[in-house]
């Protein structure tokens, strides 16, 4: 069976739902973003830091996030640069821009609210197909496929009995995921909840703990002896040395500042000036840095 199949359990999809919410029901970590209070900006906000980013790194930025910007009309008064300073270490900090632009659109197209439509969420700057999804079900209970890398990877196993997912969202992906969704809204909502910590706790990358799995009997790949990754090598992702680094350390400068900055001192964070120029350039390209007429740096927008 490949990877691309959309075969469901002979017993059909419905087979996969209870087993799966009531061990979520157990199981399910105490997250603020799933608390009531955390409302729809704050579903939005963990949706954009948690990408590609693990919980415990994003808990407590998360948390100083919401005290200082409840509401997206908070974060749309302040300069883009002070939601880049904001976003700390996470990585990948073009995310604290288009979350930056996602609350001034909100503020300015729907009153301070996030909306609830799919399609204008969809609408809004930053957001994909994945977060559009993950907002209107879990702020709003509403029936929709989310596919995030631990719900394609138990997908992949449970019912096309391969180890891991293609790189990319395939098309036959989407399908099965639309063919998975329990029919009602309540249920597909805790069902993408429930298959998302899954994929986190439990049917994890490296070790996955098949004996505290409940769906384990009627996982595919494991009935069919847990064969071995057949596709390209799946190579972690390396940092030491690459213009991601030099990024990072450029912006740290930028972050702890709170006045422009001079050339030389961004220079002495690297020992490379053409790779340093290189990072420098593609910040300001991303619109993460503004270079001042007197040659200074900082953060946009920022004083």
């Amino acid at each position: 069976m490949t990877a691309t199949s959309t075969t469901t359990p002979e017993a059909g999809p419905t087979a996969l739902h209870s087993p799966v919410i009531d061990w979520f029901d157990q199981h399910a970590r105490d997250l603020p973003w799933r608390r009531p209070e955390a409302g729809a900006w704050g579903v939005m906000v963990s949706e954009f830091m948690l990408q590609q980013t693990p919980v415990n790194r994003v808990l407590p930025v998360y948390e100083e996030w919401l005290a200082r910007w409840p509401r997206p009309a908070d974060l749309a008064a302040e300069a883009a640069g002070e939601a880049v300073r904001a976003w700390g270490r996470l990585g990948y900090p073009r995310r604290a821009l288009r979350l930056h632009g996602a609350a001034a659109a909100i503020a300015e197209r729907h009153g301070g609210d996030v909306p609830k439509d799919h399609h204008q969420l969809l609408a809004l700057p930053g957001v994909g197909e994945y977060t559009a999804a993950a907002v209107a079900s879990f702020a709003y209970g509403q029936r929709h496929a989310v596919l995030d890398t631990n719900v394609r990877r138990v997908f992949a196993r449970a019912v096309s009995g391969t180890q891991y997912p293609p790189n990319a969202t395939t098309a036959a992906e989407r399908k099965l995921a639309r063919a998975l969704l329990p029919e009602d809204d309540t249920t597909a909502s805790r069902w993408a909840a429930a298959t998302m910590e899954l994929g986190a706790l439990v049917c994890t990358a490296r070790t996955p703990s098949c004996g505290g799995c409940p769906i384990a009997d009627l996982c595919a790949w494991r009935g069919a002896g847990s064969p071995a990754h057949e596709g390209p090598p799946r190579r972690g992702q390396t940092y030491a040395g690459t213009d991601r680094q030099v990024r990072g350390k450029l912006l740290a400068v930028l972050r702890e500042s709170h006045r422009p900055v001079e050339r030389a001192v961004l220079d002495a964070v690297w020992h490379d000036p053409e790779q340093r120029a290189r990072a420098l350039t593609g910040l300001l390209t991303d619109g993460l840095v503004e270079r001042l007429p007197d040659g200074r740096y900082r953060l946009p927008g920022t004083v």
